[in-house]
């Protein structure tokens, strides 16, 4: 596997292909060639003659090497369920192998990765298997979105635990607001510092429409990436 991080969350909807396309464009502005991934997407629509994941195609416009569809999004659905419920509609299977076979592919074609999971750290994706699972064999460090909204303190806690418990280390944190009407931000921020106990990369705001990333890589300090 070739250097990189996998990137999870604290739950869904909190921003991590946001945070994935927005550290990919930091990354590539030091220089780096990034391979940007999807590992799985659930939730296409479709567009121009063909099906578009929304998380898919923002990854391939924040990278900097010329990936395919296919190859920043190797596994994909046209429900937006979890990938487990989406692949049985299709009648589809999750095979662990070819998955992994096609994200260390897309990988090494970068000089850096950055693979996204789905949902939060432990999703079903096949029996017993799940993203946990997959992070596992990745091997690589994690970097967790945490979703400033309410509760994000435990939800940030929980996973951390369960990454260490993997035997993985937790690389660094972003806090990325969901919630814009959240009180005590400050004192949230300081209880997760406290309790991660691993760099935070920086606190993204909640971007109008339009100018987010282009905003958002500049508020991103990724110097403990690159020292990794």
């Amino acid at each position: 596997m070739s250097r990189g991080f996998f990137i999870t969350g604290t739950d869904t909807e909190i921003g991590k292909t946001f945070v994935t396309a927005a550290l990919t464009r930091a990354l590539a502005a030091r220089g780096l060639r990034v391979a940007a991934i999807k590992a799985l997407a659930a939730g296409q629509d479709f567009v121009e003659g063909r099906w578009v994941n929304e998380d898919v195609a923002t990854l391939q416009a924040a990278q900097n090497i010329g990936l395919a569809d296919a190859e920043v999004g190797p596994l994909q659905f046209r429900e937006p369920c979890a990938p487990h419920i989406a692949a049985r509609l299709e009648g589809r299977t999750i095979d662990a192998a070819p998955l992994l076979g096609a994200i260390r592919a897309t990988a090494a074609k970068g000089d850096i990765a950055l693979i996204e999971g789905v949902g939060g750290f432990r999703v079903p994706l096949a029996g017993s298997w799940d993203t946990a699972d997959l992070a596992v064999e990745l091997g690589l460090p994690v970097i967790l979105v945490v979703g400033l909204r309410l509760g994000c303190i435990n939800h940030a806690l929980l996973t951390a635990e369960a990454v260490r418990a993997r035997g993985l280390t937790l690389a660094a944190w972003v806090a990325n607001t969901v919630d814009t009407h959240q009180s005590h931000v400050a004192d949230n921020l300081a209880a997760l510092q406290a309790g991660l106990k691993a760099p935070c990369l920086g606190h993204l705001p909640r971007f109008p429409e339009g100018g987010a990333l282009h905003d958002a890589p500049a508020r991103l300090d990724i110097s403990a990436l690159l020292l990794a």
